[in-house]
């Protein structure tokens, strides 16, 4: 059996401004039943990344954390499936309250504090972990155990080599 072998990017942003133009530009590569997992602490830049993503699907609307509504869905270039399992016990009341559903097939799912949710009810995504350094400063560690989240990694290398331009590295460690 061949297991796969993870890999990460780590990167900073030193603002929410910064922190949604990786998420949109992540959005970019995009495809149908992609799913990122958003993990981190309140305020750590979950839902700003998750604005940058959707405007970088194409998505008009304003989008916000869906904390009462649960799961939030937006028209773009894909459907944009936004769910916030923050007020959910663990997978039992995230399958009860209809989390996960057919459509996502069709497009993107970001969920935040999917940490909440068991890893084998969600094998097949790309992990997104956020750490708030202080009041801007964050660092996002991408992981993808697997070839099909690679171009994430991909785009965000892209997005930071724009980034040294400005005479900053952002890219803190690559495995």
């Amino acid at each position: 059996m061949v297991t796969a072998v993870a890999r990460i990017r780590e990167l900073e942003t030193s603002d929410p401004a910064e922190t949604r133009e990786l998420g949109a530009a992540l959005a970019s590569v995009a495809r149908p039943s992609d799913r990122l997992a958003l993990i981190g602490p309140l305020g750590a830049g979950k839902t700003q990344f998750a604005k940058g993503f959707a405007r970088g699907l194409g998505v008009s609307e304003v989008v916000n954390s869906p904390s009462f509504t649960l799961m939030a869905e937006y028209a773009g270039r894909l459907p944009l499936f936004h769910l916030d399992l923050y007020r959910l016990s663990g997978a039992r009341e995230a399958l009860a309250g209809g989390m996960f559903d057919e459509r996502q097939l069709f497009g993107v799912t970001l969920t935040e504090w999917a940490d909440r949710l068991d890893r084998a009810l969600d094998p097949d995504r790309l992990e997104v972990r956020f750490a708030r350094v202080d009041s801007d400063l964050r660092v996002i560690e991408l992981e993808s155990s697997g070839e099909r989240y690679d171009a994430y990694l991909e785009a965000a290398d892209r997005w930071a080599q724009r980034r040294k331009s400005d005479g900053r590295d952002l890219i803190a460690a690559t495995t």
